[in-house]
């Protein structure tokens, strides 16, 4: 009993370190982010143990706020949460609850298109949303042609338009699940190139065409305008992979890496 009550008495010490150090990491503006102190050092400014400022660590660092580094160059890295670390959580509950690549795309079909209105809707969308996402278009029409870069530079596009969402909360929410979708396509876009199985170049001036118009419906302020062509836009470039995974569960391969998944299918993984 002696040894049982120590070892919770040492983990309740290590989780309220834990919760003040948390609290430390959040509140950064992002300018001048917080830095985790050397072990040493916190032994001395909570006087506890060792092992409780240890575990303290691990607790951050199974909650992706930390990583720790080994060897001679050590320390702790501190990494403030962002879409990517939000949709790869995110990603891990679909997967537990066995969530289908169609699923996630009725979701997005639902939620992001409501984006390109917010962005419509918003004062400044001239000075801040137009030419961003302007020059994103233009560096696509570059890529025509090229395959998986021209996928991936299209995909930033939309995230842009939920980046760029005047409302802090559905920039979160929706930007995790743009995240999820994001690397799903550009998985698929990169292995189908490889393959000579990526759609001929007329498509790809489709879908410059598209972005070009809802960009301006947005810089117009047709808010109903630009969520129409928003949501017909992305199911069209959403059934590319959904005729071949639309049952698959989405699978998430890569931790905080901003590639937070791949196509569940392992002949995608050679």
């Amino acid at each position: 009993m002696p040894t049982r009550q120590g070892r919770v008495s040492q983990v309740r010490i290590a989780e309220t370190v834990a919760s003040t150090l948390r609290g430390r990491i959040l509140s950064g503006d992002g300018s001048d982010e917080y830095q985790l102190p050397t072990q040493d050092q916190l032994v001395q400014e909570f006087g506890v143990s060792y092992p409780s400022i240890r575990e303290a660590i691990r607790i951050l660092e199974t909650e992706g706020l930390v990583t720790v580094r080994r060897g001679k160059v050590g320390g702790a890295e501190v990494h403030r949460p962002d879409e990517s670390s939000a949709a790869y959580h995110l990603g891990l509950a679909l997967q537990a609850g066995r969530v289908t690549l169609g699923d996630l795309a009725v979701g997005l079909q639902t939620f992001e298109p409501q984006c390109a209105a917010q962005c419509a809707l918003a004062p400044d969308r001239q000075e801040r949303i137009v030419p961003a996402l302007r020059a994103n278009i233009d560096a696509t029409a570059r890529l025509v042609g090229t395959g998986g870069p021209f996928t991936h530079a299209a995909r930033e596009f939309h995230e842009l338009v939920v980046a760029l969402t005047p409302n802090a909360t559905i920039r979160h929410i929706v930007g995790s699940l743009v995240a999820l979708w994001s690397a799903q396509e550009r998985a698929w876009a990169d292995t189908a190139a490889s393959r000579g199985e990526y759609p001929d170049q007329v498509e790809a001036e489709q879908v410059v065409r598209t972005h070009r118009r809802i960009l301006t419906e947005i810089a117009a302020g047709r808010a109903a305008a630009a969520e129409r062509v928003a949501r017909a836009h992305l199911a069209a470039s959403q059934a590319y992979l959904l005729d071949l995974f639309d049952d698959s569960v989405v699978t998430i391969t890569h931790a905080r890496t901003g590639h937070t998944g791949a196509i569940p299918n392992p002949l995608w993984r050679v």
